[in-house]
């Protein structure tokens, strides 16, 4: 999944990317508002994790125009505001959820997956699709009760194909959401990546459909 963290203090920043990292996000940071602005309304976000207290463009601000702009990816609010009625605005701005500094960053991701899950009509951490399990706590993949070990690109993808077990991805969507600017921007990459897969989960998990992607063959089938 590819999170958006906003916050503009430098060592906050860099915890959030190695706490979200860890949970399995692909992460990209920005400290400034007018650029989040850019970002959040030209790219694709699972997630976003957005402070208030930005320079240049104000957090509450920024949250409104992606709103009115359509933008509709699910957005975690960070503040050292205290009063409920700041909290009360944020929500009423399109904040998916809210989170008063300081906090923990095991809240904060326990949060980030729960947000992730809902927006794609999934309740529980623990996703099921035929014989294959994904426990998004432990990010852990199991095929028919037996621990399967996967890389944690291996399990991007799965964790990506199970939360749109309702359609076939492209390519191109799973590059966006998997890998960083900094990587192999190939689709022979995630071609790669599912071969290594279905190697290790056997056949009938990871299906494609030619022209429109890959699906897991025991969700509810490729739109």
């Amino acid at each position: 999944m590819r999170a958006l963290a906003v916050e503009d203090d430098p060592r906050i920043a860099a915890d959030l990317a190695a706490a979200l990292s860890s949970a399995g996000f692909r992460v990209e940071t920005c400290g400034d508002g007018e650029d989040a602005w850019f970002l959040g309304d030209t790219e694709e976000y699972d997630l976003v994790v957005l402070d208030l207290g930005l320079p240049r463009l104000d957090g509450l601000t920024l949250l409104k125009r992606w709103r009115a702009n359509g933008r509709e990816m699910p957005v975690l609010v960070l503040t050292a505001r205290g009063a409920w009625t700041e909290r009360v605005e944020g929500i009423d701005a399109g904040a998916d959820d809210y989170l008063p500094k300081p906090f923990r960053m095991e809240e904060l991701v326990a949060r980030a997956r729960a947000l992730v899950r809902r927006s794609a009509g999934r309740g529980s951490a623990v996703q099921v699709s035929g014989d294959l399990t994904l426990d998004a706590i432990r990010m852990t993949v199991a095929l028919k009760g037996v621990p399967v070990p996967v890389t944690t690109l291996e399990y991007r993808l799965l964790a990506y194909l199970m939360l749109h077990k309702d359609r076939a991805v492209p390519p191109t969507e799973l590059l966006e959401h998997l890998y960083g600017d900094e990587d192999s921007r190939d689709t022979n990459a995630i071609e790669a990546l599912v071969t290594r897969l279905r190697r290790k989960l056997g056949p009938g998990i990871v299906g494609t459909r030619r022209g429109f992607g890959y699906f897991l063959e025991a969700g509810s089938g490729p739109a």
